[in-house]
């Protein structure tokens, strides 16, 4: 007989990461050659997955940091082709972060992309539309949210969904409480990699996927945890009557780009609770310093998809999935 503790509710226990499957390697080997950075979507539609990563080399290795963004598809969630890429040459950036894709409607696709403004080196996030996957055109991107906007030092990495139709985003932001010159904080365009900030998530919303309304912050650093530097949730799911979240966590500047997962919960997607308030929720078999981040998950009727960007023995990193049958 299964014995369940009927008062420990919408319980997780993470798998063991080093059993994901490979679906992308990183371009070289090394610290700074990176694949991952994954958002992913299940369209009712055609029936295929959708998935937007982004590739990495080191900085002074050409084409540099965060110069490219691919979209794949796939019929099971585990094996994709690659049907576009886009540049940042597109965008006049130096970096392109995180996407995500959505179907807005039958005939349109939206791709939102985070990049560093050429304008002032902070971090924001832009809408592009098309007919199909395949025709996003990056120069044709439109505000969604800039660091101004918001009153902020940057703001980045969306992960989007809908709940009762009403169009959610959720986003990393940085903030600063302490005196620092511009050159300080975006002299290098990234303002994350300064230690002159906080690394929070905020919350947008909208009603037809394009005009977004910033709510604010919904989970931010600890004061003095494993991650009281940085607390970017990934993404989120319906547990019951629960929303858990999977969240990037560092303590301090140095493990920027090397953060590690984390589990929080919400009743009201206003408010995150932390679950992992001792230490991260795992660590990959890199060491307790390497990167298990960029969590996104899907959870079918038939299996939850659990795809995330992980530090490989050499110092780069690749990108997963984990598929647990139900």
């Amino acid at each position: 007989m299964t014995h369940q503790d009927p008062q420990h509710f919408d319980r997780f226990e993470l798998f063991d990461p080093a059993l994901g499957t490979v679906i992308r390697e990183p371009v070289g080997a090394g610290e700074g050659y990176w694949v991952g950075a994954p958002g992913v979507m299940f369209d009712e539609i055609d029936g295929a997955f959708y998935l937007t990563y982004r590739v990495r080399r080191p900085r002074g290795v050409k084409p540099d940091r965060g110069a490219e963004v691919h979209l794949a598809r796939s019929s099971d969630g585990v094996s994709f082709e690659t049907i576009w890429t886009g540049t940042k040459d597109q965008l006049g950036t130096t970096s392109i972060e995180r996407c995500a894709i959505r179907r807005l409607g039958m005939e349109r696709w939206v791709l939102y992309v985070s990049y560093v403004d050429p304008a002032d080196g902070r971090w924001r996030t832009d809408y592009v539309l098309a007919a199909r996957p395949e025709e996003f055109d990056l120069s044709t991107a439109r505000k969604v949210l800039t660091a101004d906007d918001i009153g902020a030092e940057g703001v980045k990495d969306p992960f989007v969904f809908q709940v009762a139709g009403l169009y959610h985003m959720l986003l990393s932001f940085a903030t600063t409480d302490q005196a620092a010159a511009v050159d300080e904080l975006h002299g290098t365009s990234d303002a994350y990699n300064t230690g002159l900030i906080r690394s929070a998530t905020g919350l947008a919303t909208s009603s037809d996927g394009i005009n977004w309304r910033w709510e604010g912050e919904i989970l931010g650093p600890s004061e003095d945890g494993w991650d009281c530097y940085c607390s970017r949730i990934g993404c989120i799911w319906r547990c019951g009557g629960v929303w858990l979240a999977l969240y990037d966590g560092s303590a301090d500047v140095s493990e920027n780009y090397e953060e590690r997962v984390g589990l929080a919960f919400s009743f009201d997607l206003r408010t995150f609770h932390r679950a992992t308030r001792d230490g991260p929720l795992a660590t990959p078999p890199r060491g307790e310093k390497a990167a298990l981040r960029y969590f996104d998950v899907l959870d079918l009727p038939e299996a939850t998809f659990f795809y995330y960007e992980m530090a490989r023995q050499d110092g780069s990193h690749d990108l997963r999935v984990f598929r647990r049958a139900k």
